[in-house]
Formats: structure tokens, sequence, C-alpha cells
């Protein structure tokens, strides 16, 4: 295998790798010699089974570290901002930032049971779209970015089709886009690229959690060319692929990565 970011002193920031296609990424760029750094928020019960995890991305012999915080309160990401500055010292840079941050409010519109607000809408697109834009500005103000640096989110189908129950994300999903054009264009003379990855059904714990996912898997695996869902490696593979020298032309796009799930 080729470790190509060894002794680079390049380093992955995670938002949202403790599990999923966060968690998928962080392992592959670490067997390529790129070193580590997620920020997660879970449950303190489950740490024990996420550190356990996080052995398979240090055995890989890279630098990790990680923070359980929340990634997108303001005063949280400034503590954070600092200590990472004084982790990554003068060499070290942040080559990829990733965003896979899942937390929106899936209710729905009309019925009895507690429906959509505007305060939902509110919080869902702070988490899972603002909030890319916050880190980004935050990295690029102190200086932490590397000179050819990659800003890569992840958006899904609900982009542009109506599920039920998924409003506020998929509102999120389009802020997320627009901003990712934006930074391409804004941030290119800074040796800046963003690109967002369009996932295929994926089943993860947070496409566990929408209401009606089994349908939306059955769909899938009946349009899908290869008969086959998505899996995190898949999605994964690309974040390497993005973060490679030879990604540098690619910025301002939505990539699909589901296998032909998008061509029926």
């Amino acid at each position: 295998m080729v470790v190509e970011f060894k002794d680079q002193n390049y380093w992955a920031l995670i938002l949202g790798g403790s599990s999923g296609l966060g968690y998928a990424s962080a392992k592959k760029l670490a067997k390529h010699g790129m070193n580590i750094l997620i920020i997660h928020r879970d449950r303190r019960s489950e740490i024990p089974d996420i550190e356990e995890a996080f052995d398979d991305i240090r055995n890989s012999g890279v630098k990790f570290e990680s923070f359980n915080a929340d990634a997108v309160n303001k005063e949280k990401r400034e503590e954070l901002v600092k200590k990472i500055k004084v982790l990554l010292g003068e060499e070290g840079k942040i080559r990829t930032l990733l965003h896979s941050i899942a937390k929106g409010n899936l209710k729905p519109m009309i019925g009895e049971e507690a429906l959509l607000e505007n305060l939902d809408f509110q919080l869902t697109i702070d988490a899972m779209a603002l909030s890319l834009y916050d880190w980004t500005q935050a990295i690029f103000k102190n200086g932490l970015f590397a000179k050819d640096a990659r800003v890569i989110s992840f958006t899904s189908d609900g982009n542009k089709k109506a599920w039920k129950n998924y409003a506020a994300v998929s509102a999120a999903k389009v802020t997320l886009e627009a901003l990712t054009r934006s930074m391409a264009l804004e941030f290119a003379r800074h040796g800046i690229r963003a690109n967002c990855i369009q996932a295929g059904i994926t089943v993860t714990r947070s496409f566990q959690m929408i209401p009606g996912n089994e349908t939306l898997r059955v769909h899938a695996l009946k349009h899908n060319p290869f008969k086959r869902l998505t899996v995190p490696d898949d999605v994964a593979n690309v974040v390497y692929l993005l973060s490679k020298d030879e990604a540098s032309w690619i910025t301002g796009t939505i990539i699909p990565v589901n296998g032909g799930e998008h061509l029926m």
C-alpha cells in the first residue's frame, strides 16, 4: 500500500468521526499516512466502544487525537481550535477538513405528533450546513490549512427529492451544497478546494433514524445497477481520492458515490 501522506505533517480534521462515513474515512486516510483528529459528540456510555474502535486508527501508526465535544457550539469551537493549534505545532497543517455531522430534526409537517417548526429548521441547518462554514473560517483564520487543502462534506439524494419527515435535513443539504460552491470560489486563491460527496443509501446509525428508511433501502437496491447498497468504505475511498494531489483540479462540485444508483 502506498502511504503517500506519511512524513508530510498532514492532518485530517473530521467533524463527526466516531461512526459511519466519518469513521470509515478516518481509517482510510490513516492507512495512507495522514494524521487524524476527530471531534465527535457521544454519550459517556458509548465512549469505551468508540475508543476501542479508535484503536484501529492508532494502530495505523499515525498521530491521533479525539475530542468528545459539541462541534456546533461557538464557544466549544473556539476552545477546540486553540487546542488544535497547540496540537499541530509549527509544522502540522490540516490537509482535509471533513464534515460528517448528522444532527437534525426528523419531524413531519402535518399530523397528530410533534410537527416541524421554524426552530427545528434553524437547529438542523446550523448543525448540518452552517457549521461547515464556521469551521472552515476558524481553521483558515488561524492559519491551520495546508497550502493545498480540501474541504469535504456529505450531502444526500434528499437534496432534490422529498422524503417524509426529511424536510429540515433536506433544507440543510441544499444549504450545504450552496455553501460549498461559494467556498470553492472564494477560497480558491488560498489553495482550498471544496466538494460535496453525495453518497448512495448507506446503512449508518443516522440513516436508521430516518422514518421509513426500509422503503428507501428497498428502492435503492432495486435501482442500483450493481444491486447492492453503498457501504461506508465506498465513500471513504472517495474522501481519500479527493485528498490526493491528483484531485487538486476538482472543486465546487457534487460527486455522486452510489454505484450508479442515481441513473434510474
